[in-house]
């Protein structure tokens, strides 16, 4: 059996990259250079794909920051920082990269038809405060059918599925997920600024940190700064 996987290099694609090998999957790893400003995932997503030992990682190049429209891809867009719980929870943040997951689904789906694969698997979270509108149960099932309708696989009977296995996990239960399954965190990255160590303020790192301290444990990754007790 075969699957490819949407590696970020962050904590819930690498949990996902392993739980997928646990399974019996020979995983083709994809990840994506849209000249992000936190490239520096690039260099996790490439650790973690050795540690995990997949068949085969593969890294597309294109530029969003063509058109910009989010913090991720606009330097002049400021990265919220120090956001409570129920801020993040309020409104889709202006870190979210319009239609991002539909791009990284598409591509994930002709590498899987082409190395005839059955599942694609994707490490997005509906419980995250977030709240991107690409990471959410409904927009799933809707690329489902995309995946069905549109390949010659899918017509034929032969469907290739999302795999979404996080979706429901809150980011505690991720963490001890990837315990279980013995994943590197050290070698990980979910900050979304692009420095040597992560900020440690931003959304991602807020909720990182907090998770990893609520389980009593230490984030291995490097901080520049630890601002681990957000809350509502």
């Amino acid at each position: 059996m075969k699957a490819v996987i949407l590696l970020s290099g962050g904590l819930d694609s690498s949990t996902v990259l392993y739980q997928a090998a646990s399974q019996g999957y020979e995983c083709y790893a994809i990840s994506f250079d849209y000249q992000q400003r936190h490239r520096r995932e690039l260099e996790a997503a490439k650790a973690i794909a050795r540690c995990a030992g997949v068949q085969e990682h593969q890294v597309v190049s294109f530029d969003l920051r063509q058109w910009g429209g989010s913090a991720l891809t606009d330097e002049a867009i400021d990265i919220p920082e120090y956001r409570s719980l129920d801020q993040m929870s309020q409104n889709i943040p202006i870190t979210y990269v319009p239609a991002r997951n539909t791009i990284f689904l598409s591509f994930g789906l002709s590498y899987a038809e082409a190395t005839g694969a059955q599942r694609v698997y994707v490490g997005v979270n509906a419980l995250d405060y977030s709240g991107y509108p690409d990471c959410r149960p409904d927009y799933i099932q809707a690329m489902q059918t995309v995946f069905n309708l549109g390949t010659k696989q899918g017509r034929e009977g032969k469907e290739i599925a999302i795999a979404t296995p996080l979706i429901n996990l809150k980011k505690t239960a991720i963490i001890e997920l990837g315990n279980r399954l013995g994943v590197p965190w050290e070698e990980t990255w979910s900050c979304y600024t692009g420095g040597d160590e992560a900020c440690g303020v931003c959304d991602s790192c807020q909720l990182r940190l907090a998770a990893f301290a609520e389980l009593g444990l230490k984030d291995p990754v490097p901080y520049a700064l630890r601002h681990e007790a957000i809350g509502a």
